[in-house]
Order: C-alpha cells, then structure tokens, then sequence
C-alpha cells in the first residue's frame, strides 16, 4: 500500500476535530471513584514455567465492577529488591498468551506485568482468560460498538478502569518500585497506554505504538480496514445515529488523555498503517501535554510499525527513565 494520509510535514501539524466533553475529567474521576469502591484483592500465584532465568507469577485483580481481570507478573530470577516496572497492553483481539512467552522486559532486568484484555483472546496470538461479564445493546461483532449507546455502557470504559487497576495491581507487589513505572503497548495496547497515561498522575514515562482509539471521527472515516469499521458498519446500520455514537466515542478517544499526559512519551507510526492511520497517531502524539516527547516514524510500514527497530529504541530510550 503506497502512502494514503497527509504528507509528513502535515502530520506534523495535525490536530484532531474529536470534540472534547466537557465532563470528561469528571466522568473518569467518577469511574475510577467507583472501580476503587471494590478491594484490589490483587493476587500472585508462582507458575511453574520450566524457565530459569525469569520466574512468572499469574496474577488476578479485581477491575471495573470488582471483575477478575487476569495478568502475567514476569521477574527476573532471584531478584531480591525492588524492580523499575512495565505495564504492557495488549493489541486487539489478543489475551495475555501463556506464562513462557514475551520475555524481553523481564530480561531487562524490570518486572513485566501484562493485563489481559476482558472479553478478547480470540482472535491471535495464544489465547486470554478474562471474560467479560457485562452485557451491551446490540453491537458490530467485535469490541468497538458495544455499549456505544453511552459512556457509562462502552465497552473500553471498563478496559480503561481495568488498566488503571492493572497499574495498581503490579504496583502492589514487593518487587515493583512504583516510582519507576512505565506503561507501554501496541495497537490496541497503545490506546490504552495513552488513557493509563492521562489517568495515572505518577508514571516515569509511556511508550504507545502504532496508537488505536485514537482521533475517532478522523479514523472511523478514513480507514475501511477492521477495526475502526465495525463503527461505520453499525451505522450503516444504524442509520441517523452517527452524532450519538461519535459522543460516546469521544470520552474514550486517546487524544483528549494525550492532552493529560505528565510523562515523557515516545510513540511511533507508520505511514502506511491503514489500521491505525498515520493522522490519527499524530492528533495524539501533537495532543500530548508532557514537552519531553518524541516520535519514530517508519515510513514504508503498515500496522507491524517498526516492529524489532522499535523495540531495539525502546530499549535504549528507556534507559534514561526506568
């Protein structure tokens, strides 16, 4: 696919028309009011993984509406005194995958907590075991439509309190420095790490890849490619409904916790992403608040990014922060 959004230059500059809510702060303080109403319960179980280089804990906490929420806990061997800590996401349709896989962070020498995705694990990768136990309006098959009703239904306002809690959750483990912790993720993982970062004051820095749920009335008319189509394809449906939907989507678009950002960031993307449209990732990262920033495009990727590259910057990047 050649190049299909605006030109670097343009992206550079681009801001998104997503029309901020005025009770945005409030509806979050509101859903994190609640979500807290429930004990953390945060649990860690030792898994008997075979490895000998990294122990792995399976971890449940308790997430939006008190729901077990699982996760992966990865430490490096033998390791006695409190560690900088990464809180990944996990991309669309994906789950926490199994206790043995993605060992790079813990080799870092940091602790690795994963989240697991309510409701997904299906689609790639090895599988997830968190369900999601709230029903929705009837919706697009898949996550972006259900509960787009309104705010208090969407289905990512629960995966955004759920994250927050995840923060918590790894925070609460002995062998996590809190004060040196990172949120990081791709695709899907990388929207959820723009809302962890505009909701949790205290992160050291973020790392979002390749950005989704970002820009949601650019993206959602740009890009035929799944998943931003689910939305267009319920209104198809659905017709006149498009004002409603695009409000509910507005309380979730990571462009308005961009501009809460209050740490250092570095993003990516790619200008042939179709998936995560290049624009869309910019409205963010122009949005985002903290001045320490940066950006890595790939200029001849679609959604895969920079894939390794990027890791490999990651890696160096965060060496001056956790």
């Amino acid at each position: 696919m050649a190049l299909f959004d605006l030109p670097l230059d343009e992206l550079r500059e681009h801001r998104s028309e997503s029309i901020e809510p005025e009770d945005f702060d409030a509806f979050w303080d509101k859903t994190l009011e609640e979500v807290r109403e429930h004990e953390l319960d945060a649990r860690f179980e030792p898994v008997d993984t075979g490895l000998s280089t990294v122990q792995v804990y399976d971890v449940t906490f308790a997430g939006f509406g008190g729901h077990p929420v699982k996760g992966w806990l990865r430490l490096p061997a033998g390791a006695t005194e409190p560690l900088p800590l990464v809180v990944e996401f996990i991309g669309y349709g994906g789950g926490r995958g199994l206790p043995h896989e993605s060992l790079l962070w813990a080799s870092t020498g940091r602790a690795h907590f994963v989240m697991d995705t309510r409701g997904q694990g299906s689609a790639w990768g090895a599988g997830g075991g968190t369900a999601d136990p709230v029903g929705a309006a009837p919706a697009y098959p898949g996550f972006m439509t259900r509960g787009i009703d309104a705010p208090e239904n969407y289905y990512y306002r629960r995966v955004y309190a759920d994250a927050v809690r995840a923060v918590e959750a790894a925070r609460s483990h002995p062998l996590a420095d809190a004060s040196r912790t990172v949120a990081l993720g791709a695709s899907q993982g990388g929207g959820i790490t723009l809302a962890v970062g505009g909701l949790v004051p205290d992160l050291v820095a973020v790392a979002p890849d390749v950005p989704f749920l970002c820009d949601f009335p650019r993206a959602s008319t740009l890009t035929d490619r799944h998943p931003y189509r689910e939305i267009g394809l319920f209104l198809k449906t659905h017709r006149g409904r498009s004002a409603e939907v695009q409000r509910t989507l507005s309380y979730f678009d990571g462009v308005h916790f961009a501009a809460r950002g209050r740490a250092p960031a570095l993003f990516s993307a790619a200008l042939e992403d179709q998936t995560c449209p290049p624009s869309t990732v910019f409205a963010a990262f122009n949005a985002w608040a903290h001045e320490d920033k940066a950006i890595e495009v790939y200029d001849f990727n679609d959604h895969e990014g920079g894939g390794p590259f990027h890791e490999a910057e990651k890696l160096r990047w965060l060496r001056s922060y956790a």
